[in-house]
């Protein structure tokens, strides 16, 4: 059985960080920790309708921090309903269907994928994109993708700038409040927040958010080498995205979710020639800076498990969704951290008792030395049953106990374990992008306006390229995020 939960938050938090890391390290904590990644389930528990979750973030809030208090959990996702539909009506976005105003009130927010003719980006503009991605982003994408931005050339509308204007500033304040949030897990639940930062693949934001999958695929087979020059050009970007929110601390993963590259979405020769050689390199530059990854495998993957193998030890965590768990522990789990393998649909239809015997053959067949996180196979949505859930975890509690022993011991970030190659890993010797990730109008553009600076040049540039990342952060976000 487990130790006694400890009163102290502060104490309970040390305990529950210590026992995260330690199996993300692919070690062996006390027990087996428990990271479930709860959406619309919290608002099942909390008794609120997935509109007012979605809708409205504090409700959210709210419910992931009373699930984190009523579950004996070590880490959540400080909101799982990451996507704040009240900032995507204020930005017009038309890919989402909202609870209550375009579903019912009980369902989970929706992506609505266009058709092939009515993609966000077209054919022949793969150019563009290449040429400059953030620019690409915010006159072509932007605008097709908004109800109310319009593109450059036409007039701009009174609709159009409120769009703009409001959507940064809610996006500012809502990040505030998941930062926030943070603290306030830490402060009143003593529990860890799981993940920080985003990365999608290169390969899955041109099928997510560009050309559809439709449109991708057609893609691949009459112009693949524009293909992946488009990818090649969204890796610095990407990775700068990644680098720029993940946990100073280095002690959290980013979160990487998984769509299309996985069976059977691609071919092995689509996914080795286009999505892999764009991916790895920013895996290997995240690890190159102390930074794990959670790969979050929606899906099944396990037909690509040597290729992932061939990443450093220890540089991602490797969840498993509708894949054999145990295939995957013994293909990789000498290597990596594994999570999840718990089915979604046993924790939706099937019984308490089925759910303990799943998580006991689980834990006793790939969680014996350690490097093993519970979780269900995919983000839980308002089909998940509360008493599964809370069997999942008891079960855990019973079965994957190693010393009983809870450390509060400080625990040192994630850095590589061996020297690096001094080229040929990471995003070294990769040639630079026209424009350099994080801005939108680089300083030596704007230089040239300003005929003269008598003061401190270095002062007006530092401040205009700390300005500039907030437009860059904004684009980047709604692609990524929103």
């Amino acid at each position: 059985m487990s130790a006694e939960i400890p009163q102290d938050k502060e104490t309970l938090y040390a305990q529950r960080l210590n026992r995260y890391v330690t199996a993300m390290r692919n070690e062996k904590p006390d027990m087996v920790p428990i990271r479930p990644l709860v959406a619309e389930l919290t608002a099942v528990h909390a008794g609120y309708t997935c509109q007012q979750v979605t809708h409205d973030y504090e409700y959210a809030l709210k419910a992931a921090r009373q699930c984190a208090v009523d579950f004996d959990w070590d880490a959540v996702v400080c909101n799982m309903v990451y996507v704040w539909t009240g900032l995507t009506q204020a930005i017009g976005l038309k890919y989402y269907g909202i609870p209550g105003i375009h579903i019912g009130p009980d369902v989970g927010f929706q992506y609505r994928e266009p058709e092939e003719d009515d993609a966000f980006m077209k054919a022949d503009e793969y150019d563009q994109l290449i040429d400059d991605p953030t620019g690409f982003l915010y006159n072509v994408w932007l605008p097709r993708v908004s109800a109310e931005i319009v593109a450059p050339g036409q007039p701009a509308t009174y609709r159009h700038n409120l769009a703009l204007v409001k959507g940064g500033m809610a996006m500012m304040q809502y990040f505030g409040a998941l930062g926030h949030q943070n603290q306030l897990l830490r402060q009143q639940c003593g529990t860890v927040s799981a993940i920080a930062g985003i990365l999608k693949a290169p390969f899955d934001i041109i099928a997510d958010k560009l050309r559809g999958y439709i449109g991708l695929v057609m893609d691949m087979h009459t112009q693949p080498d524009k293909v992946l020059a488009a990818c090649e050009a969204l890796v610095p970007h990407l990775t700068h995205v990644a680098l720029t929110t993940a946990d100073p601390a280095r002690q959290v993963p980013v979160g990487f979710w998984m769509h299309r590259g996985c069976v059977p979405f691609i071919n092995h020769q689509q996914f080795q020639s286009h999505f892999w050689p764009t991916l790895r390199p920013i895996v290997e530059e995240l690890w190159a800076n102390g930074h794990q990854t959670l790969f979050y495998a929606e899906g099944k993957w396990n037909a690509h498990l040597d290729t992932f193998a061939e990443l450093p030890d220890q540089s991602i965590v490797y969840h498993v969704d509708q894949d054999d768990i145990f295939e995957a522990h013994r293909k990789i789990g000498h290597k990596f951290c594994l999570s999840g393998g718990i089915p979604n649909r046993l924790l939706s239809f099937g019984t308490p008792e089925e759910v303990r015997e799943c998580c006991r053959r689980v834990i006793e067949g790939v969680a014996g030395d350690g490097g093993y996180i519970m979780d269900a196979g995919a983000i839980m949505q308002n089909d998940t049953k509360v008493e599964n859930l809370r069997a999942m975890t008891r079960a855990t509690r019973e079965y994957g106990v190693y010393s009983g022993i809870p450390s509060a011991e400080p625990v040192t970030p994630a850095a590589p374990i061996q020297p690096l190659p001094e080229t040929g890993f990471g995003l070294r010797g990769r040639p630079q992008p026209r424009i350099k990730p994080g801005v939108c109008v680089p300083w030596e553009e704007k230089r040239r306006e300003i005929p003269d600076i008598p003061g401190d040049e270095a002062l007006v540039q530092s401040v205009w390229d700390q300005i500039e990342s907030l437009g860059n952060t904004f684009i980047w976000q709604c692609l990524l995020s929103f």
